[in-house]
């Protein structure tokens, strides 16, 4: 017996409402893809962007191609995607300064909490507190009530004002009660430099830049930023197992889209990405840049942002910090 025609109008409509779907998963990609790095080439995000796109273009059957679109304390980056069409073809390796901007700038073209779709919290880095061997200290605790003793008076670099090594020593300085004047660069590699130099007293720097000098004995670590010790730098301690109990801050990486991108998009940019990051070539690469393989979910990833988001705007607030 043939169905009622009002049961068969009900079916063709449950049909055409999910043809979309089963269109988009069958067909994406149906051109390259673009991952844009938010900051300039060598950088942390354009390194690890370049790991996923090689392996996603394998995975994918379509070139993923790396484009970096840099200034604004990586806003102009993430701006792109977030105007871009949510349809799988233009995605953003996220950083740290996604959750740090809001509470560093007075404007900022998007909301990283409402116009991004989190595909996955792909690794974490962490940094490294060094100072330049002729202060007069060896440990966490020393370096504090030095600089408790001469409040203003120590220079601190960092990689940028709103950076996350600017905010994770805000933090580190509100923590330990101590006060020192800030002197950003543009980027860690000059900061370094000068720190080398003595112009400055100590900076917070990218582990795979700050520990070679501390290996050859131009700098001197005083702790890394992590939870946990550095499986390539296992005798630099914790800042929470040096003396500030708590403190952690470290650099994040990850993969997002468009809000509004289709779920079944989402979907196989983060099954693809994971197996991307644990795959043993990935790991290999991955390992060589001293970060830590995270591969989360999409909806972990969106609350770590934001919880990362509440976090440093707590500091940013805390420590006075004056939006640009």
């Amino acid at each position: 017996m043939s169905k009622h025609p009002m049961l068969r109008a009900a079916s063709l409509l449950a049909l055409l409402a999910v043809a979309p779907a089963v269109c988009a998963q069958s067909t994406y990609p149906t051109r390259p893809v673009r991952i844009i790095a938010p900051t300039s080439p060598g950088s942390g995000s354009d390194l690890i962007a370049r790991i996923l796109a090689q392996g996603l273009s394998d995975r994918l059957g379509r070139q993923v191609i790396v484009e970096n679109r840099t200034g604004a304390g990586t806003m102009i980056g993430g701006e792109h995607v977030a105007r871009s069409a949510p349809d799988g073809h233009t995605l953003l390796m996220g950083v740290s300064t996604l959750a740090i901007n809001p509470a560093m700038y007075k404007t900022v073209p998007y909301d990283a909490l409402r116009d991004f779709a989190p595909i996955t919290h792909a690794v974490t880095s962490s940094n490294v507190l060094v100072i330049n061997p002729s202060l007069p200290v060896r440990t966490l605790k020393e370096f504090v009530a030095f600089v408790r003793a001469r409040p203003n008076q120590v220079n601190f670099a960092s990689a940028g004002f709103g950076t996350n090594p600017h905010l994770a020593m805000e933090l580190l300085a509100n923590m330990a009660q101590i006060r020192m004047v800030h002197i950003p660069y543009q980027g860690d590699a000059p900061s370094i430099v000068d720190l080398l130099a003595g112009h400055v007293a100590v900076t917070i720097s990218p582990v795979p830049r700050g520990v070679p000098h501390v290996r050859a004995g131009r700098l001197r670590a005083l702790g890394v930023t992590s939870a946990e010790r550095v499986p390539t730098a296992k005798d630099i301690p914790t800042i929470a197992e040096a003396g500030l109990p708590g403190y952690e801050a470290v650099q994040w990486y990850g993969l997002l889209a468009p809000a509004g991108t289709p779920t079944d998009i989402v979907n196989r940019l983060h099954k693809e990405s994971v197996a991307v990051l644990r795959s043993p070539e990935g790991r290999e690469r991955l390992a060589e840049l001293f970060v830590d393989v995270v591969a989360s979910t999409p909806e972990q990833f969106a609350a770590f942002i934001k919880s990362e988001t509440l976090k440093w705007g707590n500091v940013a607030k805390a420590v006075g910090v004056v939006r640009e």
